[in-house]
């Protein structure tokens, strides 16, 4: 089956966005400078015009339609289901890329989309509010539209364009906060301030869009470890986000940051250290009704989830609990985490893996003590 409709995506969504349709009304970064990152590097910021964001929903429409003559021939009614996706997935050079993605999309129910790329409230509000209905005329069931934003770029936006967004439908702004350390954010180039972040996330709280705040753990090394801890859970405290996701750190080739670290002018925390800075992030945060959550597989305690201000205890005893265990317990869990075994700390129970993952343990540490601990932390940071 031949369907020649086709649309844009760009290269990164949130994690908890994986299910959602991808629409890309902007193109990259309009500020494209931040030292830790490395996606958007040698790209132009595009503003695309509203008709041709228009023609990609409709070529998503198209492609829906498709996915449902599919199933209707495979004796599946119009329902997109295991049966539907296997054959699409399994037939390669049959289906483009994009049928495949909506054709999953349906798949997991066709309710929420997010739109692409770093920063998509920087469209004039009417542009985007254009958009937004438009994408909810064409598929009525969704419920659910998120995208990026730059704190500095909400703060730019009256609460009144906000609400005129989310009406629109535009539920839930994610926004790479990182730190609330001036000193950090000023060294790695965010192009934000501690009051920049505070502005803008106070306007997307008051325009009733739920709010979801990126931290990244690690991100004053050595040098602002506390600072960065401290001065972020301040500034959280102000804004009252609805979730703050944490993100940690890991300094990839090819960026600003590398550079500097190559050259000693910054000087990377550990795996451990990282959790202590965790553990004062959290007890720093205060009257705030934010649900944490540590979704991500560079984070090693992938268990740090809780609401605020009830799952508080609950959260720094998983931290404690990862700090009562034997060295050899931490260094085994550690291993199992970086080579996708573990997710929570009860999978040490788990006898088989844990007898392999000591064996390997045992081994490092007779050809060099510490050896292990160096090579943990640099599969961290060339994770992704």
């Amino acid at each position: 089956m031949t369907v020649n409709a086709c649309f844009e995506q760009g290269p990164i969504r949130p994690p908890s966005e994986a299910r959602s349709l991808l629409i890309r009304p902007t193109r990259n970064c309009p500020w494209n400078k931040c030292a830790f990152c490395h996606t958007y590097k040698g790209t132009r910021f595009e503003l695309r015009p509203v008709e041709e964001i228009k023609q990609d929903i409709d070529a998503v429409r198209a492609l829906a339609d498709a996915v449902g003559e599919v199933s209707w021939k495979l004796g599946q009614g119009g329902k997109v289901n295991d049966a539907v996706v296997s054959h699409v997935f399994g037939n390669d050079g049959i289906f483009s890329d994009t049928f495949r993605h909506v054709a999953a999309w349906l798949y997991f129910g066709g309710k929420t989309a997010f739109l692409q790329d770093a920063d998509t409230l920087i469209m004039k509000t009417g542009d985007l509010v254009e958009v937004l209905r438009y994408l909810r005329e064409k598929f009525p069931a969704i419920e659910r539209v998120t995208s990026y934003c730059r704190s500095r770029t909400a703060g730019h936006k009256t609460v009144e364009d906000l609400r005129r967004i989310r009406e629109a439908g535009l539920v839930r702004i994610h926004v790479g906060l990182e730190s609330g350390c001036d000193e950090v954010l000023q060294f790695i180039r965010k192009g934000a301030t501690a009051a920049d972040h505070v502005k803008g996330g106070k306007r997307i709280v008051e325009a009733g869009i739920s709010l979801c705040e990126y931290v990244m753990p690690g991100l004053g090394g050595r040098r602002w470890s506390r600072e960065h801890a401290v001065e972020t859970a301040r500034v959280l405290n102000e804004i009252d986000p609805d979730h703050i996701r944490l993100r940690t750190l890991s300094v990839r080739r090819g960026t600003g940051l590398h550079e500097t670290m190559a050259e000693g002018g910054f000087e990377p925390i550990g795996d451990e250290e990282i959790l202590r800075e965790i553990r004062l992030f959290i007890e720093s945060l205060d009257g705030i009704r934010s649900r944490i959550v540590s979704d991500h597989i560079l984070n090693l305690l992938e268990e740090l989830e809780g609401k605020l201000p009830e799952d508080r205890e609950k959260l720094l005893g998983t931290i404690d609990r990862y700090f009562e265990l034997p060295e050899t317990d931490r260094l085994i869990f550690r291993l199992g985490r970086r080579k996708g075994f573990y997710r929570v700390l009860d999978d040490l129970s788990e006898q088989g893996t844990y007898r392999q993952l000591k064996l390997a343990v045992e081994r490092y540490q007779q050809e060099e003590p510490g050896k292990l601990d160096r090579d943990l932390d640099r599969v961290r940071q060339n994770f992704i």
